[in-house]
């Protein structure tokens, strides 16, 4: 129980995250919630990676709740995730996905800002 603590001043967006109320039938978006809850609850502290994976994890989805672009690109990276029946870790999988699809939609992703001149 004491380690929860350690872990929520890692995971400031913590509150923020599970908190959010999403659209009525957003299973996907409730399902990362959980995702997020039990891989954050479950690191050992530890441990540097792991450490680095949750707050990684915990910025992720708190763009997630803010920016509806990232939202939809990540469901739609999602839903293309295979998890092997193998796989001992399922949480820690998703999360390394998560993890990748992120940093691969940042490399790839470039928005448009336009500045409007007021005269």
């Amino acid at each position: 129980m004491k380690n929860n603590k350690l872990v929520l001043n890692y995971c400031k967006n913590f509150e923020k995250i599970t908190n959010t109320d999403f659209l009525e039938g957003d299973t996907l978006s409730l399902q990362l919630v959980k995702i997020y809850k039990d891989y954050i609850f479950e690191i050992d502290i530890e441990n540097e990676e792991e450490v680095a994976n949750a707050i990684e994890i915990d910025k992720i989805m708190s763009r997630y709740i803010d920016d509806y672009l990232f939202r939809k690109t990540l469901k739609q990276e999602l839903l293309r995730v295979k998890v092997k029946k193998t796989c001992t870790d399922i949480v820690g999988t998703i999360v390394e996905s998560i993890i990748e699809i992120f940093h691969r939609v940042e490399f790839e992703q470039t928005r448009k800002i336009y500045i409007s001149k007021w005269i």
